[in-house]
């Protein structure tokens, strides 16, 4: 049992929720100090708390008292002084994973839809959060009367700035009239029944509007994230924006590196842009992808990818069904994993179906997630959708995914909607102008043109997944209050494993194979419920 002096104890209260309990929260501590801490707990003998308190709370050096006085200039001389010190423990340790130890909250604002997506590609140990499209209307003027799109400096001094503005001008000004003319049509096919209040009425055809005529708004349109982030996700993402082809990229790096070392300091000096790891990497990438370009001109001759949505499933890994019910047995027993595969392939298929079953038999909804010996069957599909679907459905990290340049290649997705009216005219159009624009644009700059490119277009990417992450995301992306395009995606993945894998059909319970988008109304009421405080649907 730890002791202390009444000054240790009123130290430490100061820095842990609870100085008598085995659990406790740390706080009042930068990130950098909890990372250090537990990289240094794991190698010590001594309790955190006496860890803490002698060689962070009480070391002249590391002088973490100082950080708590509550004054800014103060706190942060503290971080200056005590960084060799937080270095020397970090390297000390030597291993990547202490910079899962500590993280921190950043704020991106106004980037462009194109980078927030190279953002979320950095994956594991970050959660970001997006400007919703459903949510928030994008025809909204700044102060100078311009429309929220990326102006990229590489553009903007080219020849191609005036058609570069009038095209992202001209797919605003078609996106906020068609706005006011569908949410009419909207009103007349869904008329608003008397019980339902008229707020969750107008979110509802405001969710469906914005939902069907998202696919109008360029790739440039700004958008806004929330990132929470450990140091290891927040370095690997500096080091791929520093190095990026775009300007844009190189911008958010250059201020996101400037935020954290405010705040996580240890963890993300090696992106820095002048560190021997970070310039080396820099020589690394350049140098792969002019190789890997230059071997694809060279050695692959083929067909390019053909427009129009489409999702194939390209393969499977070897004997799936059999290798989920070994591992699902695997912790349920003493076997070693050969002799579970002997057992397994002498089972006749109806025992492997009961088996199935049995794993589904108590699960209830799509949250309760299924063991993880699903997790040695994976899938590779090759996909063929709009970038708003795209969008949706990459922000998925428990898979691997890569996709293609964005293009005006492959074809448009248009909402159903407005096909026969006097709108389809005006979306066709002005889709029709975007693309011109980007074939006179992509010879020259190719990464650039990308933001002229409306979210409609389709774009070809695949997914490498396992049935676990399958069946997650697909349960979760056909519910009905989902956007339509990426919910005809989740079905399609789904319906091909299972037509592929029929064995592999119970673990898809929960998937909404219904066509009806009403489940958007459904969902509203029941929020507005909630926050009322009347009572749940």
């Amino acid at each position: 049992m730890d002791s202390w002096t009444p000054e240790e104890e009123n130290l430490l209260g100061r820095f842990v929720s609870n100085v008598e309990s085995n659990i406790f929260v740390l706080h009042n501590l930068p990130e950098v100090v909890k990372g250090a801490l537990f990289s240094r707990y794991s190698r010590s003998t001594l309790s955190l708390k006496n860890l803490l308190l002698k060689e962070f709370l009480t070391d002249e050096h590391a002088r973490v008292h100082e950080m708590n006085l509550g004054f800014q200039k103060v706190q942060m001389e503290a971080i200056q002084k005590a960084q060799s010190f937080y270095d020397r423990i970090l390297d000390g340790y030597g291993d990547d994973s202490i910079g899962e130890l500590g993280g921190a909250h950043l704020a991106v604002e106004k980037v462009s839809m194109l980078a927030a997506k190279a953002i979320e590609d950095c994956r594991i140990g970050g959660s970001p959060l997006e400007k919703s499209t459903r949510y928030v209307y994008f025809d909204q003027k700044n102060s100078a009367g311009e429309y929220a799109y990326y102006r990229d400096s590489v553009i903007m001094t080219s020849a191609y700035k005036d058609l570069y503005l009038r095209i992202c001008d001209a797919l605003f000004e078609t996106y906020t009239d068609l706005v006011k003319d569908l949410s009419k049509v909207m009103e007349n096919l869904h008329p608003r029944a008397p019980d339902t209040p008229n707020g969750v009425y107008r979110t509802t055809i405001r969710g469906k509007v914005l939902d069907l005529l998202r696919g109008l708004l360029p790739a440039g349109t700004f958008t806004n994230m929330g990132l929470f982030g450990n140091g290891r996700f927040y370095e690997g993402m500096l080091r791929k924006m520093h190095v990026s082809g775009l300007t844009e990229l190189q911008e958010i790096g250059k201020k996101a590196q400037t935020e954290l070392e405010k705040i996580i300091p240890s963890f993300v000096r090696r992106a820095l842009p002048a560190h021997k790891n970070q310039t080396a990497y820099q020589d690394y990438i350049e140098k792969l992808q002019g190789d890997l370009s230059e071997w694809n001109d060279k050695h692959v001759v083929g067909e390019d990818i053909s427009p129009g949505y489409r999702v194939r499933l390209l393969g499977a890994s070897a004997d799936a069904v059999r290798e989920v019910a070994v591992f699902l047995l695997y912790e349920h027993g003493h076997s070693d994993i050969a002799s579970l595969r002997h057992a397994v392939r002498a089972m006749p298929d109806e025992e492997i179906r009961q088996l199935f079953d049995l794993v589904v038999e108590g699960r209830q909804n799509r949250r309760h997630k299924s063991p993880r010996g699903l997790e040695h069957a994976t899938f590779t599909f090759e996909i063929v959708s709009d970038f708003g679907v795209y969008r949706d459905l990459q922000r998925h990290r428990m898979l691997t995914q890569q996709r293609q340049q964005l293009t005006c290649d492959l074809g448009y997705f248009i909402p159903r909607e407005i096909i026969g009216t006097a709108m389809e005219e005006k979306y066709r159009t002005v889709m029709e102008e975007a693309k011109k624009a980007y074939d006179r644009m992509r010879g020259e700059f190719s990464e650039e043109a990308q933001y002229i490119v409306p979210m409609g277009y389709n774009i070809a990417w695949y997914f490498h997944i396992n049935l676990r992450a399958l069946q997650w995301l697909s349960e979760l992306r056909s519910m009905q209050q989902g956007h339509e395009t990426y919910r005809k995606v989740a079905q399609d993945m789904a319906r091909h494993v299972q037509e592929a894998f029929p064995q592999f059909a119970p673990f898809f319970g929960f998937v909404d194979w219904n066509g009806s988008n009403e489940g958007r109304l459904q969902h509203e009421l029941y929020h507005a419920h909630r926050k009322n405080n009347i009572g749940l649907l």
